[in-house]
């Protein structure tokens, strides 16, 4: 098979062995597209036309590699929920970095393709349910504007596959800019050779900091790159009520975006502590808890940066953590500029802190749901409900009218361009799913189409707007591994 329009190539490959192992996808019995992402693969410069629907399915379930790629699984380590431990790619396989006509960069991976020396234990396979999650929700997060992995297709398997129930087997194509993690640096830092993590930090440098190359300290300044893009992302989790579910260090991305959609949802009722995963018992990832375990995560980045920041232990140290500082201030200032332009004000006033804080907590007292509330206060009139006739609101309503009062410009454009009308709400997520499940694909395209226009407004867009019903509530999420 000869395709014109993927240009495959593997640097990454070009790192010490250590860091991969070069294998292909376990293939599949019967391969069927189940969606394919046009608009991503114009994007890409991709054009698969002139495959038949055979050869397309075959080439995205990884039974068909095309002639000169390195296919490989990824080693690295992790904490996971704060334990640390040794990972890899359990059960994706990345088929290459296609290069788009604009030179840009694309990780093209396989996930559910199948067990590798890093599967401990496990098949390597993925139920189709789980990765029509994260194409949903990782389409919807693009179209919300956050960085974040993309999905091209899944592909059905024609075999079962085994959880707590027989459950259909697909595979995902996953598009990132890198799969570079800070567990792949923790991996590093493992071996003791500093010429191991120099080749990982240069080669990083080279592929997505290369202003940082003439730096006097590229470890400090590789840092500093990823601390202002981590801070970014989770200013954007924060604005839309993402909670991410396993921000585990191995599913830090240096490029800055949102890796692995296992256990994350939306919330609906305000909750700083809301968590929806099934694993995380004691809430570390909760949504009031990311920027915090951001901040974490970049210290065990730093940690495992030390001998490239000094030879001096002691001096490194001093310096990263130096570094480190900046990041609290640095996120609470976005954080701010964030929820400012979520309340129409495009500079943050002294006062301002308060409005913002005595909103939240009037919303987590009442209950109120996080997307709605904004997306009613920019609009003409209130909803007749509890919550906006309350005499606590209408004290704080007042105060904020009278504060966009000093604003120039149209306060309500600037709440309608970052506000979403609409997430992919759980229940809606777990009801296209379970459909798909039964060979229906109606209510997933539905809610893609809802969910991948997410500024838009009208009647037909009510049911995604809706928060659940008690009975509708989705209170946990799982991993789907």
């Amino acid at each position: 098979m000869t395709d014109s329009s993927l240009r495959l190539e593997s640097t990454y490959a070009n790192l010490p062995e250590i860091f991969y192992t070069k294998l292909s996808p376990v293939p599949v019995s019967k391969p069927k597209v189940v969606i394919f992402n046009q608009k991503l693969a114009e994007e890409m410069g991709l054009d698969l036309t002139q495959l038949n629907p055979q050869q397309k399915a075959d080439l995205l379930a990884g039974n068909l590699i095309p002639e000169g790629c390195t296919p490989f699984a990824q080693a690295y380590a992790g904490h996971q929920f704060g334990n640390f431990t040794m990972l890899g790619d359990g059960r994706a396989i990345i088929l290459g970095e296609h290069l788009s006509r604009s030179g840009k960069r694309f990780d093209i991976q396989y996930k559910g393709s199948g067990r590798t020396p890093y599967s401990r234990g496990g098949d390597g396979r993925a139920a189709l349910g789980p990765m029509l999650r994260e194409y949903i929700i990782s389409e919807a997060m693009h179209s919300l504007g956050i960085p974040t992995t993309r999905s091209l297709a899944v592909v059905s398997t024609g075999e079962t596959v085994y959880r707590e129930d027989e459950l259909p087997g697909a595979i995902l194509n996953r598009i990132a800019s890198s799969h570079i993690r800070v567990g792949t640096f923790q991996f590093a830092a493992l071996h003791q050779e500093k010429t191991i993590s120099q080749s990982l930090m240069d080669y990083t440098i080279d592929r997505h900091f290369p202003e940082s190359k003439d730096h006097g300290n590229k470890a400090l300044a590789l840092l500093d790159q990823v601390m202002k893009l981590q801070a970014d992302l989770i200013t954007h989790w924060m604005r839309v009520g993402f909670i991410h579910g396993v921000m585990n260090t191995d599913n830090m991305a240096l490029c800055g975006e949102t890796i692995d959609y296992g256990p994350c949802a939306f919330m609906d009722s305000f909750d700083p502590s809301t968590v929806f995963s099934s694993i995380d018992h004691q809430r570390r990832y909760a949504y009031a808890n990311q920027p915090v375990m951001a901040h974490w995560n970049l210290a065990r980045l730093a940690e495992s940066l030390l001998p490239l920041i000094h030879e001096n232990r002691e001096t490194a140290i001093e310096l990263a953590e130096d570094s480190l500082k900046a990041f609290e201030e640095l996120y609470k200032s976005k954080w701010l500029a964030m929820m400012g332009n979520k309340l129409g004000l495009t500079k943050i006033e002294d006062q301002d802190e308060e409005l913002i804080t005595e909103l939240l907590d009037l919303m987590h007292e009442y209950s109120a749901d996080y997307t709605n509330t904004f997306l009613d206060l920019g609009q003409k009139e209130l909803p007749a409900e509890e919550f906006y006739i309350s005499e606590d609101f209408s004290n704080w309503h007042n105060r904020w009218v009278k504060r966009l009062q000093q604003e120039g410009g149209d306060s309500f454009a600037l709440m309608r361009s970052v506000n979403p009308a609409v997430i992919p709400r759980n229940h809606k997520v777990e009801e296209a799913l379970q459909a798909a499940e039964r060979d229906d694909l109606t209510p997933f395209h539905h809610l893609l189409e809802a969910a991948t226009n997410p500024y838009e407004s009208g009647e037909n867009l009510n049911p995604y707007q809706t928060p659940p019903s008690p009975k509708e509530k989705v209170l946990q999420t799982f991993c789907g591994t």
